[in-house]
C-alpha cells in the first residue's frame, strides 16, 4: 500500500472516529463537547486553527506548521463530520483537481460555487 493509500485510510478512520465519538460524554470527549456547543463553536475552532497555522508558517517552523496543520485538518475533519461529508468526499475532489492547472480550476468555477454536479 501506497503512503497515499496509507494517509487517505487515516483520514477515513479519523472522520469514523469522530462521527463515532460525537455521542459520547462531553465531560470525556474532546469531540462530543465540540458537537455540544454547536457549529459556531466548531467552526470558531476551525477558524482559530488555521490562524495559528498561519502563524506558524509565517515563523518557519517546521515542527510547529506540521503540528498546526494537524490541528486544523482535525478539526476540519470535525466541521465536516457535523455535515455528513466523510473524509474520502474531500479526497475524491482534489483527485479530480489532481493534474489541472490552478488557473483552470478557478475559471471552471465561474461564480466561485463548485462545478455542477458537487453538491
Amino acid at each position: 500500500m501506497t503512503q497515499a493509500a496509507d494517509s487517505g485510510d487515516l483520514l477515513e478512520r479519523l472522520g469514523e472516529l469522530i462521527l463515532a465519538r460525537r455521542q459520547a460524554d462531553p465531560e470525556t470527549s474532546y469531540v462530543a463537547r465540540l458537537y455540544a456547543k454547536g457549529e459556531d463553536a466548531m467552526l470558531k475552532k476551525v477558524g482559530e486553527e488555521a490562524t495559528e497555522f498561519v502563524l506558524a508558517a509565517k515563523g518557519g517552523e517546521r515542527a510547529q506548521m506540521v503540528y498546526e496543520a494537524a490541528d486544523l485538518w482535525f478539526h476540519v475533519l470535525v466541521a465536516l463530520g457535523a455535515h455528513g461529508i466523510p473524509p474520502r468526499e474531500v479526497l475524491a475532489e482534489l483527485a479530480r483537481r489532481e493534474g489541472v492547472s490552478g488557473l483552470q480550476e478557478f475559471a471552471s468555477r465561474g461564480s466561485g460555487a463548485p462545478p455542477a454536479g458537487t453538491r
